[in-house]
């Protein structure tokens, strides 16, 4: 299915979770990160059971260190 992650068009499978794409997008770390999907804010604790939708828009944020 597709759906749109930070304005890019992208493919994943049917019935994959908010934690399931940041697993994909993110195997070495999940910190830092915040995500809404269509202008609403997902929890980290609604991560696991968060289904996407074909079209859905993401917007990921991840904090970066620096000064």
């Amino acid at each position: 299915m597709e759906i749109s992650i930070n304005q890019q068009r992208t493919e994943i499978p049917e019935h994959f979770s908010v934690e399931e794409l940041l697993s994909f997008l993110f195997a070495d770390s999940r910190k830092g990160i915040a995500i809404a999907i269509n202008q609403a804010i997902i929890p980290k604790r609604e991560w696991p059971v968060h289904v996407l939708n074909p079209e859905d828009k993401i917007t990921l944020i991840k904090a970066t260190q620096g000064g």
